[in-house]
């Protein structure tokens, strides 16, 4: 396949997880909001939400206090922050249009319909159908891209490029969620195990669309122990690290096989697949979770920036 389609291909199914993934971190900030907490408590919970989309420098410059309204604006709809979801969606759907020869009508009609949506969107609008309801269509939009996408589209390399988008994206934003709530959200002793530390970690699970998996597997009180296991290792959680670096790994091996040749990227990422595939929580946390999870994003980068340089034209951000 020509660099050119597979950057295009790759980054569109980025941009459309980091968009959904967007909505994800807005709306577990927005249900902690919703605790009884003053203004230095807002703060302390919309902070972790830019911090989690590395725009806290960007936000800063702005010069704007750290209120519900000014995150939610800038990670929503400001048009000049990178992965903001209006920006994600701006992005994804030009590589859609780039690429329609290459991908089925089915795909272009729920790309653009999707943006031609979030092109009009304002907070007053967001306010108006309440902030859960927008990010819930935001999820919406990007599952149903999704199940287009795999409903519909030859099984070829091109489809290959658009799966290997979604994980890696997907697998650097549980890794971010994770380590936000518990290194920038970590309570005070006295608050382990009470109602906001429980509310809090429920509110992470939801996010990730494994609360109830969560009871389904443990069943016992929700414990940050067997949140990061069931988030990390549990290979059958579809947004954890271990299930997305399996499908990450079996889908680089293919295009390893197709093209004859040992890229650098399908061995780290084989490499990232082991550890998470054998290793044990009661090891990661004798080591630091929140250090285990920075050398993970780290990994993921150098994968990402890795992937560019043995199939694409150039490194996104």
């Amino acid at each position: 396949m020509l660099a050119r389609a597979a950057d295009n291909l790759y980054w569109m199914a980025r941009y459309i997880e980091r968009a959904e993934n967007m909505a994800r971190i807005l709306d577990v900030s927005y249900r902690m909001s919703l605790l009884p907490v003053g203004v230095d408590g807002q703060r302390t919970l919309w902070q972790p939400a830019l911090i989690i989309a590395g725009a806290d420098k960007a936000f800063d410059a702005k010069g704007l206090p750290v209120t519900p309204r000014n995150v939610m604006e800038h990670l929503a709809l400001d048009r000049d922050f990178p992965s903001s979801i209006y920006s994600s969606m701006a992005a994804a759907r030009e590589n859609c249009r780039a690429m329609r020869v290459q991908i089925t009508t089915e795909m272009w009609e729920s790309m653009n319909a999707t943006w031609l949506e979030v092109r009009d969107m304002t907070y007053g609008k967001i306010e108006a159908m309440g902030p859960r309801t927008f990010f819930d269509w935001v999820k919406e939009r990007s599952h149903l891209f999704r199940g287009v996408t795999y409903g519909t589209m030859q099984r070829d390399e091109a489809f290959r490029f658009v799966r290997l988008g979604t994980f890696l994206e997907r697998a650097d934003s549980t890794a971010r969620l994770l380590d936000v709530k518990y290194h920038v959200l970590l309570p005070n002793p006295e608050d382990v195990g009470g109602a906001l530390d429980y509310y809090q970690w429920g509110a992470l699970l939801r996010s990730v669309s494994a609360f109830r998996a969560y009871r389904a597997i443990y069943r016992d009180v929700i414990k940050p122990m067997r949140v990061a296991e069931l988030l990390i290792l549990r290979a059958d959680m579809p947004r954890s690290m271990s299930a997305c670096f399996a499908e990450i790994t079996e889908i680089l091996t293919a295009l390893r096989e197709l093209y004859l040749r040992d890229y650098p990227s399908a061995r780290l990422a084989q490499e990232m697949q082991w550890r998470l595939r054998y290793g044990r929580i009661e090891d990661i946390f004798t080591q630091g979770l929140h250090e285990y999870l920075t050398e993970f994003v780290e990994n993921v980068i150098q994968l990402s920036s890795g992937i560019a340089r043995d199939f694409m034209l150039h490194e996104h951000q």
